[in-house]
């Protein structure tokens, strides 16, 4: 990913420090990570897939 990407939080997550979260930075992408590690390593999901994903969970 060579540019930058906003992220953010679920209002599901708790108060602010809570490190039990996950962030996702939506584009023509979705791209999902562990808050405590924000400098690791990614899931990336299709448009289409993300939208599956969340109305699955929904």
């Amino acid at each position: 990913m060579s540019h930058r990407r906003s992220w953010r939080k679920s209002t599901y997550s708790g108060p602010e420090g809570d490190t039990a979260c996950v962030e996702v930075s939506l584009s023509r992408d979705a791209l999902v990570r562990d808050s405590k590690a924000a400098g690791g390593d990614v899931l990336v999901f299709s448009a289409h897939a993300w939208r599956a994903f969340v109305k699955a969970v929904a």
